[in-house]
């Protein structure tokens, strides 16, 4: 198993909790998250910035 620092742009959604929700959705694709921090909200382009760690299964062989 590794870990990654990443970093994700998510649009702002209606209600925080389907922010939350669209974060943890984008994370999943990228591993199984840790931890993770809204960061940022971009004023000219709306998207919110997050920052997490993430643990990848590695592939023996």
């Amino acid at each position: 198993m590794t870990t990654h620092f990443i970093t994700a742009e998510i649009d702002p959604q209606e209600t925080p909790v389907k922010l939350q929700q669209e974060i943890e959705s984008e994370l999943k694709k990228r591993g199984e998250p840790l931890r993770w921090a809204a960061t940022n909200v971009d004023g000219d382009t709306q998207k919110v910035r997050v920052e997490a760690v993430v643990t990848q299964e590695t592939v023996s062989s």
